[in-house]
């Protein structure tokens, strides 16, 4: 008997979403691989991985070749705690809340012992069961893990944001691993984080052994492939990296699939995107040479992770603003300047007070260029914003610029219930919304939220993993946007955080290498560019662009324009438009072009391929 999607979704299904659920249907019932049954759905974010393994599990669920049984009778779905009522709200939209019956562990089944009794009830249950469907935050499922782990009834494991395995030998790994199920589907939108050994992990899980031992697969793969792939590796090197590259390709695309957000480009809007380098104002500047230059930083830096980590989370926050960083912990003795700073507009210098809550934008390249953007947006468009930092102080400075220019913004944080936070995010969503920013942590937002309320997204500061930037980048631009989108990073130009940000693109080849194939990703940085973080690079308009060594540009100016990018490469910036201080005026963004004049040094610009249809 054909195996058929239920027509109720089917009619709903892009082709790229029809295509990736055939790919499911095909891994997870071993005809993929022989003896094999786990996949990676590893699309690009954005692309609709919920509704692809919604239809597999109903699918499953339903039917079979066999007539009259279903392929499986239970599954579990396992995701971070702030997406279990997601999850729960997206199948019953789609599959019908008179169609299928949840049991959601958010904490609402009672005790701990009740808890326990009910999904013990669950994992022994036979057959066609009431309720077939489990929906457990990662952190739950640990908790509760004696209840499920001694039963063979699972017949499918979903695991959402699955890049949560990527360490073997983590608790949340080996819980997982305990529950006996052969059908494994890890959905991911940045399988690569900081290394292969985790991309190890996450195909070890999904096809346990396929692979080998992780020695085997470390001796065999991941260091000829680094090796291979070093700025200074020699053509023996690359040669064999590449050979181990496409025979670790060949064995790992038989169960993954990932297709980029290039696609959406053919039912989104229009989506422009900058990388912006701003100028540090002249206090952030000399607090920053003093700092970088003084007796207990040059101690730090010679001693233990732990100490060199916070002095640089330190310099992270200076470029942020000066009032996050404690100066008389490192006897940093720097004169305040005049308030009247010639880095900031006149029209921000305007509506500047002299109340003791003001937070002082002039101090700061980063956050004059916003407030004056702000302003701009809101003076000249209905647009809102999303606004995003790592750090909780920095947020708490947003607030602060939001009450004294007296903008309506809300917060979301880690500290909210799931409950809270979709109801925060569903107000911020309403067109008649009264709401103007929204502010976001980038560790407790980045994953699963759709904020098409706004158009445009600030990213403050860059994260050292461009996974979890990545994340928050993409919250925007995603189905049901109508606007163009415009996304913002804001990086300090010569400082640490230009290092993170080249360190990114370190990280991101890797990624782009192994999972998009895609065989152009520059040989940028060799491992010792690496080692330089507390260099401070006061003559250069961007680090980062010298670091490129462009020949499209020429003492500041764009000679030539950028190759057409398609899919994989979109995301190196290498390839985009480079725009130095001297050719501000060419900026397609107008709010750009206005605000940023003597703040910003160099701006780099792509955008997505016209929409073709709705």
């Amino acid at each position: 008997v054909h195996v058929v999607v239920d027509p109720a979704i089917g009619k709903v299904l892009r082709p790229h979403q029809v295509e990736g659920v055939r790919f499911l249907y095909n891994c997870t019932t071993g005809k993929c691989v022989e003896n094999a049954y786990g996949a990676i759905m590893a699309d690009e974010m954005g692309l609709g991985k919920t509704l692809q393994c919604i239809t597999l599990l109903w699918t499953l669920l339903c039917q079979s070749p066999n007539p009259g049984k279903s392929e499986i009778n239970k599954a579990i779905i396992v995701c971070p705690s702030s997406l279990v009522r997601n999850w729960m709200k997206e199948l019953l939209h789609w599959i019908g809340k008179d169609r299928i019956n949840l049991l959601v562990c958010d904490g609402s089944l009672g005790t701990k012992e009740q808890t326990l009794k009910i999904l013990s009830s669950f994992a022994s249950a036979k057959g066609r069961v009431v309720t077939p469907v489990l929906i457990i935050s990662y952190e739950s499922l640990r908790t509760y893990i004696e209840a499920l782990h001694n039963t063979d009834t699972i017949g499918l494991m979903l695991c959402d944001e699955g890049h949560r395995l990527k360490n073997q030998d983590s608790l949340t790994y080996k819980a997982l691993n305990e529950i006996h199920t052969k059908r494994r589907v890890i959905l991911t939108g940045t399988p690569i984080q900081n290394d292969l050994t985790e991309y190890f992990s996450l195909i070890n899980f999904a096809n346990p052994g396929l692979l080998g031992t992780s020695q085997e697969f470390r001796r065999k793969y991941e260091i000829p492939i680094l090796r291979g792939r070093d700025s200074e590796s020699t053509d023996k090197e690359k040669e064999i990296g590449e050979e181990r590259l496409k025979e670790l390709l060949e064995i790992t695309n038989k169960f993954t699939i990932r297709r980029t957000s290039d696609l959406l480009s053919k039912y989104l809007p229009l989506k422009y995107e900058y990388v912006v380098f701003c100028r540090l104002s002249d206090y952030q500047l000399n607090i920053y040479k003093e700092f970088v230059k003084s007796d207990k930083i040059k101690g730090l830096i010679s001693g233990k992770n732990a100490q060199t980590l916070k002095a640089i989370t330190t310099l992270k926050k200076l470029c942020n603003h000066p009032s996050l960083v404690d100066l008389d912990e490192y006897n940093i003795k720097v004169e305040k300047p005049e308030r009247t700073s010639t880095i900031i507009n006149t029209s921000s210098r305007r509506r500047s007070t002299h109340r003791e809550d003001d937070p002082s934008p002039e101090d700061s390249g980063k956050l004059a260029l916003l407030d004056n953007m702000i302003s701009m947006i809101r003076h000249t468009s209905d647009d809102k914003i999303v606004l995003i930092s790592n750090y909780t102080k920095t947020l708490e400075l947003f607030e602060l610029l939001c009450r004294v220019r007296n903008y309506q913004c809300v917060r979301l944080d880690g500290s909210m219930t799931p409950k809270k936070k979709m109801k925060i995010v569903e107000e911020f969503n309403k067109p008649e919304s009264p709401i103007f920013i929204f502010l976001l942590s980038s560790k407790a937002g980045g994953c699963g939220l759709n904020l098409i309320g706004a158009n445009r997204l600030i990213l403050f500061d860059p994260d050292w993993n461009p996974a979890n930037d990545m994340q928050a980048l993409a919250r925007i631009w995603r189905e049901g946007q109508q606007k163009t989108c415009y996304i913002y990073r804001f990086i300090a130009t010569g400082t640490v955080e230009e290092k993170i940000f080249q360190r990114q693109a370190h990280k991101q080849s890797i990624s782009s290498c192994v999972v998009d194939e895609d065989e152009d990703v520059e040989r940028h940085f060799s491992r010792k560019d690496l080692k330089k973080l507390f260099e401070f690079n006061e003559n250069t308009l961007s680090d980062t662009h010298d670091t490129f060594k462009c020949t499209r540009c020429v003492r500041g100016r764009q000679v030539f324009k950028p190759p057409e990018v398609n899919g994989t490469n979109q995301g190196d910036t290498s390839f985009w438009n480079h725009y130095s201080e001297y050719e501000l005026h060419k900026i397609p963004d107008k709010i750009l072009r206005e605000c940023g004049k003597g703040i910003i040094t160099y701006a780099f610009q792509t955008k997505s391929q016209e929409q073709i249809s709705k």
